[in-house]
């Protein structure tokens, strides 16, 4: 069988502009692609609009260019694919395999991570708010899937988890909006991902969505964790936690200094435009460099 075509995607939410930390998740997935002669895709991951900022999907996209990471295809938007994920949840239910939840936030609280599946056998009145649940017996069962869920992380190595580790998990919340879970997967198989290169910091999602593809009758992507950047406290760069925007005016200096967070040799980029820059860090991209690391520091600030 001749493999397909290399297709990976850089899936931000827009809960916020671009930061350092993304914009070096963002190289690496970019890198990878160009390194296999793939397409790079950006899917802006709108569907949870109580987390979002107005305007910061544009303001993604122009950090993006403005740093010469262009994608090869439009944008793809979560918030216009409703029907799609509702099509998805409408198949699950006639396979037997989720189930309507409505505990509440206090009560999920205690489990400590672990649902006990308490819904699957008192189910709520139809009159109450409820999320939806995949029942991970009933899916395993009707597609033979192991219970536990083993693969090789290209930057992270070999990876195991225990697929009832954490017990049931949400692919639609009770405020009405789909879960992440469901939507990356219903996406990566539309766009028929091969590739996905992000942060560290959802290795942990990874069983439950490579369950999810084989339920769908699908293949799972090849993974690559890339390190998450932190401050000198040790924190991670995020939104939360308050990460500065990405200084476009800077783009090179921000370029040379992601790439030497991702172990390319920048030594001989000083005269380089942004356009020649990308075109030497594919060259030297390997993800061997960056072996089982989790954690990159960032000293100051990106733009100082």
């Amino acid at each position: 069988m001749t493999k397909p075509p290399y297709r990976g995607r850089f899936a931000p939410s827009p809960s916020g502009p671009l930061h350092f930390g993304s914009l070096v998740c963002a190289l690496a997935s970019y890198l990878d692609a160009k390194a296999h002669h793939g397409t790079w895709l950006l899917r802006v991951e709108d569907i949870d609009p109580p987390r979002e900022q107005a305007g910061a999907s544009a303001l993604i996209c122009h950090s993006l260019e403005a740093h010469g990471l262009l994608c090869d295809e439009a944008p793809l938007y979560q918030s216009q694919r409703a029907q799609a994920y509702e099509q998805t949840l409408n198949n699950l239910h006639d396979a037997g395999v989720i189930y309507r939840c409505a505990c509440t936030r206090k009560r999920l609280t205690s489990l400590n991570g672990k649902y006990d599946g308490f819904c699957r056998t008192h189910p709520p009145a139809e009159n109450r708010a409820a999320a939806l649940r995949l029942n991970i017996a009933h899916a395993r069962l009707a597609k033979h899937i192991e219970q536990a869920s083993q693969f090789v992380d290209g930057i992270q190595g070999h990876q195991a988890f225990d697929l009832g580790s954490s017990g049931d998990f949400v692919v639609h919340r009770k405020d009405g909006l789909f879960a992440y879970q469901l939507a990356v997967v219903v996406d990566d198989i539309f766009q028929g991902i091969t590739h996905v290169v992000r942060g560290v910091d959802l290795l942990d999602t990874n069983a439950q969505q490579r369950l999810l593809f084989y339920l769908f009758d699908s293949r799972p992507p090849k993974y690559a964790h890339v390190p998450i950047i932190v401050d000198e406290q040790g924190n991670k760069l995020s939104k939360q936690n308050h990460a500065p925007a990405i200084d476009n005016d800077k783009a090179k200096e921000n370029l040379l200094l992601a790439c030497r967070f991702l172990s390319i040799d920048t030594h001989q980029f000083d005269n380089l435009n942004i356009k020649e820059i990308l075109t030497h860090a594919t060259e030297q991209w390997s993800m061997q460099r960056l072996h089982k690391q989790h954690a990159l520091t960032l000293k100051g600030g990106a733009n100082e």
